[in-house]
């Protein structure tokens, strides 16, 4: 299962088509919009989020709310277009008006002078129009059909937010659907309470103060078999690619799974988790600090990966630096920018997630038509209950 995206952040629509959907999955437009809708949402966000309502159109592979196996196509459109057509359409325009419109000035932490330089362009808007997180609207579409997979094989997942700007969320033992209920109803998407208030009134500081703020984003997967992934290659490991996806998001510098990088500060004794068995449950582990890891597998214990946030690099107090034209220093330009993008950054992350996740299943066990993909990993669960 792979997928593409295309697009632009003021263009006329995002397009994802997703290749490798087993037939036969019952999916609506509206198990994909329901993801769409919670991205934008959280507090710190921005004018766009009051502009653009996101909600898909199924353009192919789907007939009766049924997938087909074929590639699937999805479109969200942009509904500011309608003011960037000038600037934004496909035409060609007069090239004094093109030089005139055009953007020098890279600004620090964004892909705009690297992109630049790599493509050749001396308009920097070819760039950051792409390199936007806008981008993640159409990834957050894929990943909802991945989660619409993984529901039917009684796989459920939630995001949330465990810490921004150092304020961080204490452990909270509730369930999965507890964790999906208590985030969706908090502005900041954290299951403490206690320290819901405090980020609210740091991203608003931050906000006045034209500054930005970043954070750590926990995502939770249950009711995974054992031993999907591989030791054989370093690609085939699951916890690899799912780090790999989180860091793929716009912003995102690091993950980790279960106790992380707190593992480097502990002994063996205290980071690996011991092996039990029962007849009711089969193996399983007396703890989870690995995060539902090892050797790249899965161990039927939750997944529990985090990723951390940088800041947004768009001040509302911009930073130093040099226009490419004239190579004179200036203060970086300013584009419409959230004061804190980590409550809707978790969302993201769920779903990127989700999609490594259904990804390798469908790897693993037969897959062109979904009931025998459900029958062939039930098989599986008991064949693993039992070994």
């Amino acid at each position: 299962m792979r997928y593409l995206t295309a697009g632009e952040s003021h263009g006329k629509q995002l397009t994802t088509i997703i290749e490798g959907v087993p037939s036969n999955l019952p999916l609506l437009a509206e198990d994909i919009s329901e993801s769409l809708l919670r991205r934008q949402k959280g507090h710190g966000r921005g004018r766009r989020m009051q502009i653009e309502k996101d909600l898909v159109e199924i353009k192919g592979g789907v007939r009766h709310g049924y997938t087909l196996g074929s590639p699937i196509s999805l479109v969200i459109e942009n509904d500011d277009f309608k003011h960037w057509r000038n600037i934004m359409g496909e035409h060609p325009i007069d090239e004094d008006e093109e030089v005139k419109r055009q953007i020098t000035r890279p600004r620090p932490g964004h892909a705009d002078l690297n992109g630049a330089m790599k493509y050749g362009h001396r308009d920097m808007r070819n760039v950051l129009e792409r390199s936007s997180a806008r981008e993640t609207a159409a990834r957050v579409a894929a990943g909802a059909v991945a989660k619409k997979i993984l529901h039917e094989l009684g796989i459920h997942i939630v995001g949330y937010v465990k810490e921004i700007a150092g304020i961080r969320a204490q452990d909270v033992e509730m369930s999965l659907k507890e964790k999906q209920e208590v985030s969706e109803a908090s502005p900041v998407r954290t299951l403490d309470q206690q320290v819901e208030q405090e980020m609210m009134d740091a991203i608003d500081q931050a906000k006045k103060d034209g500054d930005s703020i970043g954070g750590v984003c926990e995502v939770v997967v249950e009711g995974m078999p054992a031993g999907v992934g591989s030791y054989v290659h370093y690609d085939r490991k699951l916890d690899s690619r799912i780090a790999g996806g989180v860091v793929s998001i716009n912003a995102f510098k690091g993950a980790e799974f279960g106790i992380g990088f707190e593992a480097a500060r502990k002994n063996g004794s205290e980071v690996h988790d011991e092996i039990l068995w029962n007849e009711e449950q089969g193996y399983h582990r007396r703890t989870n600090r690995l995060g539902g890891f090892e050797g790249g597998m899965t161990t039927g214990m939750p997944i529990i990966v985090r990723g951390v946030m940088k800041p947004i690099p768009t001040l509302y107090k911009p930073l130093q630096s040099v226009d490419i034209e004239t190579k004179e220093p200036f203060q970086a330009s300013i584009e419409r920018s959230d004061s804190c993008a980590v409550p809707a950054a978790s969302v993201v992350m769920e779903h990127v997630v989700a999609w490594e996740v259904a990804r390798t299943l469908l790897e693993q066990f037969p897959h062109d038509q979904f009931p025998k993909l459900k029958k062939a990993i039930e098989e599986y669960r008991e064949e693993i209950r039992c070994f």
